[in-house]
């Protein structure tokens, strides 16, 4: 049985059991691979996710900026920045055109 259910961060995720991920997994690593699909597999002793390589690697990536120290409310003054037009052109600060 398939159920559709969100993380806390409302990242759309389907849950199934065990079982059921064993008998479909090369559709599964297909859809996490090609379409960013998350799962949660569960069996009776716990449960595991299943996500593609690329994401993983964004999410283990987020984290080390995040733990790098100011970097957070670095992102919020450059954030509150933009909101206010306080910013500087491309041609300003690399000099010339991409």
């Amino acid at each position: 049985m398939y159920m559709k259910a969100y993380t806390l961060y409302k990242i759309p995720m389907t849950t199934m059991a065990a079982t059921a991920a064993r008998r479909n997994f090369f559709d599964l690593v297909k859809g996490v691979s090609n379409g960013h699909k998350t799962y949660r597999i569960h069996h009776r002793r716990g449960a595991a996710i299943l996500i593609s390589e690329e994401d993983y690697e964004g999410l283990i990536e987020t984290l080390e900026l995040l733990s790098l120290p100011g970097f957070r409310q670095s992102i919020q003054r450059s954030v509150r920045q933009m909101k206010t037009g306080k910013t500087v052109s491309f041609e300003k600060v690399f000099g010339s055109k991409a």
